[in-house]
Parts: structure tokens; C-alpha cells; sequence
């Protein structure tokens, strides 16, 4: 209980403001503890509405599991632990006669002692309580009719497998989509995708996990720090240095040894669009387009072209996503980089969402003021997994790490600062575009701007 009577929820050293809420409300919602039915929150009554509006926000902030109890042998058959903000259980609708199956996404492994089933696809995770329940979900790897299968596996009700197919842990199958092994999962651009890749880009990015994100040392007390330089090698050395001048023979040498990263910018000399636009004319703008394949021996016609920076089979994938914040000449707001008509598209999104964005890139960075620009580069994973099997993924990275050494050097050149950010929240993007996550999402960010005089290095 707050000093103005609102409440907070507090977990570890994070706090939540809930809001107001009466007496009774927060009574029942402490219950909460042990275990609040859901159907309890659907009545009517102004304290179920207030205990529903509460239950909701601490679900928004992933402060609530849901379990699955069985009241028999009083114990939890399984904890369905939200990876997402919006996550909120709803089983979806099945009968005995429909036909079901594993989505090919969906994973079982340990963690720690428990067993847990995930998806990249999925906004929760279920630990499962039950190894009768573990040992069915091993029957769901080919499709079954529900009726035959709850005639063997009783531990699989309907409501949990509403609620897996509601989380598209599980796929249901009609009479034209076959066995469901590939590309029938509801989306045919879920067919580009192997499993490993949607894996790597769902966990490495935010939005669609829970896990913890970036420095938090969290080997520190296991393993001591590897060395800043790996130690030599035994064997004989051969010296390098009579062969360098003390100064940079090039003046393209000189620009490699300047490239640094800035995290604070002057907001009162911000980047102009001018200068803007000489960037990413130098960067990233398309400087030829061709047609490939049609006379090849291998692979059908396509269409390809050339920029600036290199890209895994001149596939250039990247798209660049511009939500500016303090730029002269040109509005605040989100833009796509248009590469092939060297222009600015100005996308509806709103203040709060660019503010998020922009917030979360100040926090990755460290900074004290969100970036006068900042860059979110996007894959259009299908350009790259069209072609590619087993590394598509990789390559994206492959490819983001080119561009961003590049708008290092460029901006350099320029007198103007950057600093490439780790981490990007693809649901959060997906929100503010309207692309699904698994179609175009962010794959890396830079901040670009003019750095306050006398800033360090780093």
C-alpha cells in the first residue's frame, strides 16, 4: 500500500504502481497467492470487475502464472508461465473429432529439475508438473483425432489442449492440410522458417521471452573473465611491427583507428536532414538492380541488387526503420528508408510507441537522453531463407554486422557519432508496423547523432 492509498506490486527490486482499488478488492485479490480462479473475475459485480482490472494489470507486467490444478491429488499438473505482455488464457474451441498435432516450433526440454514446452510461436511457456502429461505430448508428434486420443491419455483434457492450441504449441489439421510436417501451421511464411532460426531470433531479441536480457554477469561467480587479449601461442613468433609506420599510412587507416562508439548526443546542434541524407546515401541506398538465374543452371530467375555494404548472396534483406526524435529539417516520427527510390516514408505510429523504442534504446545504451536517431534495422527474413537452408539466420547477422561497421565509417567520415545497441523488442516493432514478427523484424539497432563536445571514446 502506497502513501496516496494505490498499491504496488514488488518483486526482487522491481515495482509496479496497480492503481486504486477498494478494500475488498484487493482482499480477494490476495488470494492471489495461492491460486485465483479465472472464472471467478467474470462476474458481473463491481468487485469482480475490480479484481479482474487488477489481476489484468499484473499481467501485463508478467507478475502472474496460471495453473493447472488437479484438486485429486492436490498437486499442479502445469504452470503456464507468460513470456509476453499481452499473454492471457483463452482456450481455444475444439471437439472429439478434430484433428491436432504438435506444431513442428514446439520444443520439450529440462530446466533445472522441471520440464517445460516452449515456442518461438508461443506467448507462454508450460512447465509441465505431470510426466503423464509430458509422455502424451510425445503422441502429439503425429496427428490424432482428440476423441481416440483421450480414449488412451486421460491427463490430456480438453482445456489444456485448447489452451496449447490457443498458444499454437499445437496446430489443428483439416482434411486439405495433410500430415502437417512443414508448412501447414497457419501462415505460409512459417514454411521459409526452420526451427533453429525463428529459435535464435525469438531468444536473442526482446518481446517474446521473459528471460533475462544483456549484462547481468550472470556467470560472474562461476567462471573468471577471459583476458582482453588472448595469451600467445607457444610456438615461434614472428614479429609484425618493423612493417607499420607509427601513423596510419591511409587516410581510410586513420578512419578505421577514429571509429568509436558515443552514447550521449548534443541535442542543441542535432543531426540535420541534409546530412541525414548524405548518410544513408552513402550507406545504404541501392546503386543497381539486375535479374539473375532465368540463364543459370542452378536455382530459378530472381531479382537481385548492389549498395554500399556487403550482403550474403547479394540478397540484401536489411531495411532500415528510422524513428527520429531531435532531427532539423525533419519531423519526429517513424520512416522507412525507401533504398531503391532514396527517400523517406513517413509510417503512423504513435508517440508512445516511438518514445518505448526509443527509451529502451537509451536504457541498452546507458545514456542519459534517448539518440537524436535511431535505426532499427529490419530483415525481411524470407529474402535470405528462400535461398538459404541451416545458416539463413546467421547470415542476417552476418549482414547487420557489415552494415553497422559501416554506418560507423560513415558517420566518422561525417563528423557525426553513433553506437550500435545489442538488443531490439521485436513485438514492440511488430506493433508499430503491422508486420508480423516472423516476416519483417528487427535483427539490430544504431543510434546516430552528434555527440556532445569532449565525450570520451567507447
Amino acid at each position: 500500500m502506497q502513501a496516496d492509498g494505490s498499491i504496488a506490486a514488488v518483486s526482487n527490486d522491481y515495482s509496479v504502481s496497480l492503481g486504486q482499488f477498494s478494500a475488498a478488492a484487493i482482499a480477494r485479490a490476495g488470494h492471489l497467492a495461492t491460486g485465483l480462479p479465472l472464472a471467478s473475475l467474470a462476474g458481473k459485480s463491481v468487485l469482480a470487475q475490480q479484481v479482474h482490472a487488477l489481476v489484468r494489470r499484473l499481467a501485463q507486467h508478467g507478475l502472474l502464472d496460471y495453473r493447472l490444478f488437479s484438486p485429486r491429488d492436490a498437486q499442479d499438473l502445469v504452470v503456464i508461465e507468460p513470456q509476453s505482455a499481452e499473454y492471457w488464457p483463452q482456450p481455444a474451441k475444439l471437439s472429439s473429432s478434430d484433428t491436432i498435432v504438435l506444431s513442428r516450433f514446439a520444443y520439450l526440454r529440462r530446466r533445472g529439475n522441471e520440464m517445460v514446452l516452449e515456442s518461438p510461436r508461443a506467448g507462454a511457456l508450460f512447465r509441465i508438473c505431470d510426466p503423464a502429461i509430458a509422455a502424451a505430448l510425445a503422441a502429439l508428434s503425429q496427428p490424432q483425432k482428440i476423441g481416440k486420443l483421450r480414449q488412451h491419455l486421460a491427463s490430456l483434457n480438453l482445456g489444456l489442449l485448447g489452451l496449447l492450441l490457443d498458444s499454437e504449441m499445437l496446430i489443428k489439421l483439416d482434411a486439405k492440410d495433410g500430415n502437417g510436417l512443414r508448412a501447414n501451421e497457419g501462415d505460409r511464411q512459417l514454411a521459409l522458417w526452420d526451427f533453429h532460426d525463428l529459435l535464435f531470433h525469438t531468444r536473442s531479441t526482446e518481446g517474446r521471452h521473459a528471460n533475462p536480457v544483456g549484462g547481468t554477469y550472470a556467470h560472474a561467480g562461476v567462471v573468471p573473465p577471459l583476458p582482453a587479449v588472448r595469451p600467445p601461442w607457444p610456438g615461434k613468433t614472428i614479429p609484425l611491427g618493423k612493417f607499420v609506420t607509427p601513423e596510419p599510412a591511409s587516410p581510410f587507416a586513420k578512419l578505421l583507428r577514429a571509429r568509436h562508439s558515443t552514447r550521449d548526443f548534443d541535442d542543441r546542434h542535432p543531426v540535420t536532414l541534409a546530412e541525414l541524407a548524405r548518410f544513408l546515401d552513402t550507406t545504404a541506398r541501392v546503386l543497381s538492380e539486375w535479374k539473375s538465374g532465368a540463364d543459370a543452371d542452378v536455382g530459378p530467375e530472381a531479382t537481385y541488387s548492389s549498395r554500399p555494404y556487403p550482403a550474403a548472396g547479394s540478397a540484401y534483406e536489411l531495411e532500415l526503420y528510422l524513428t527520429v526524435s531531435n532531427c532539423e529539417g525533419l519531423a519526429r516520427g517513424l520512416y522507412h528508408y525507401d533504398a531503391g527510390g532514396h527517400a523517406l516514408v513517413a509510417i503512423d505510429a504513435s508517440a508512445n510507441q516511438r518514445q518505448a523504442l526509443s527509451m529502451a534504446a537509451e536504457f541498452a545504451m546507458d545514456a542519459s537522453g534517448p539518440p537524436q536517431i535511431l535505426i532499427t534495422i529490419a530483415a525481411r527474413f524470407g529474402r535470405i531463407s528462400w535461398k538459404y537452408s541451416s545458416i539463413a539466420y546467421s547470415l542476417i547477422l552476418k549482414d547487420v554486422g557489415c552494415l553497422i561497421q559501416t554506418f560507423y565509417l560513415a558517420a566518422t567520415d561525417m563528423d557525426l557519432d553513433g553506437c550500435a545497441i545489442g538488443t531490439a523488442n521485436i513485438d514492440l516493432f511488430a506493433g508499430m508496423t503491422g508486420l508480423e514478427f516472423h516476416v519483417e523484424g528487427p535483427v539490430g539497432q544504431f543510434a546516430l547523432g552528434r555527440g556532445r563536445k569532449g565525450a570520451g571514446p567507447g
